[in-house]
């Protein structure tokens, strides 16, 4: 977000009040707490999870904001809350906050902080009933007990089992891998040997698993050939998404399925650059818009929670079915 520049606390002090409250706002950091703390009552640890910062950086921040009261705080156990009351501050600096909130409605990273936050509050609701006491500790508990890949195999069951899939930017083959068992054939597709060759390693024995090399835009699968399709964070990869779309439609039958998961927009320009990707995700109107011109069919898409130990931004999930009409490339 760049270097924080403040003024020496003596020269802060001597300003009027409407300086002073310009000096405490003119930071991104400030302005992602207070949209957080204006309607939630949250812990240093709360809010860390959620910016995904340092605690020294978030502390220091919520200093600066208390001190110019566009918080308050109260202390709980051992640690303290904070809370953006509108009703406490002066009215001038509510209608400062006002005309500021306004202008970070369309931060990227606001979008992806309201993310966080929603599973970070999902995880206080408490359970009821034969469950309450466990709750806290069921997950942690179940998967210790039954581990975690049992859930995938259940939904993975879902799938009809003479579907033939293609797994679009296959990678190193593990959700190839984790197919197979499950379907008639998954052909998979990456234009990298290296990934491949990981991918030929991990599948061999494998014998419902077909391995291509080729561009995503450029398919080497015939039309029609596949009655499900997936594209996992391979998007973001491409020069053209919209022809990489169009050419996953093409090798879809009539009625069949396209699932895509893929970066959220972001603004996290440094990610982008250590991961070698095109560009800095994609907004759901967008995604839609660009499955909608490929001729594919009840298109949905939607925001995923972000996992609580991933570190990179939150992800999208796209599906769409093919419709009766020919998709052709072009």
């Amino acid at each position: 977000m760049g270097s924080e520049r403040r003024l020496p606390a003596v020269a802060v002090a001597r300003l009027p009040d409407a300086l002073r409250w310009m000096e405490s706002l003119a930071d991104p950091t400030r302005l992602r707490l207070l949209r957080l703390l204006e309607r939630h009552e949250l812990g240093v640890a709360e809010l860390c999870d959620v910016l995904q910062l340092p605690q020294s950086t978030v502390s220091r921040h919520l200093k600066i904001l208390a001190d110019e009261a566009w918080l308050r705080s109260r202390p709980q156990r051992t640690t303290n809350l904070y809370r953006m009351d509108l009703g406490e501050l002066d009215p001038a600096a509510r209608r400062l906050w006002t005309v500021t909130r306004e202008q970070t409605d369309g931060w990227a990273t606001v979008a992806q902080d309201q993310l966080r936050l929603t599973r970070r509050l999902a995880e206080r609701q408490p359970s009821q009933g034969f469950f309450a006491g466990a709750a806290g500790r069921w997950d942690r508990l179940r998967d210790e007990l039954y581990g975690k890949t049992f859930t995938q195999e259940a939904f993975l069951s879902l799938l009809p089992a003479e579907w033939v899939v293609a797994d679009l930017g296959c990678g190193t083959g593990q959700v190839t891998a984790a197919l197979a068992p499950h379907v008639r054939r998954v052909l998979a597709v990456d234009q990298s040997a290296a990934m491949l060759k990981a991918a030929r390693k991990r599948t061999a024995g494998l014998d419902n698993v077909e391995l291509k090399q080729g561009s995503l835009e450029a398919l080497p699968l015939d039309a029609g050939a596949c009655d499900g399709a997936l594209l996992l964070l391979a998007l973001t990869y491409v020069e053209d998404p919209a022809a990489v779309l169009g050419e996953a439609a093409r090798v879809l039958r009539p009625g069949g399925r396209l699932v895509a998961a893929d970066l959220l927009r972001h603004d996290r320009e440094e990610f982008r650059r250590e991961m070698g990707q095109l560009r800095l995700g994609f907004d759901t109107q967008e995604m839609e818009a660009l499955l909608g011109t490929v001729g594919l069919d009840d298109v949905r898409v939607r925001a995923l929670a972000p996992d609580p130990e991933a570190k990179g931004p939150a992800l999208l999930l796209a599906t769409a079915t093919r419709g009766p009409r020919i998709v052709r490339r072009t």
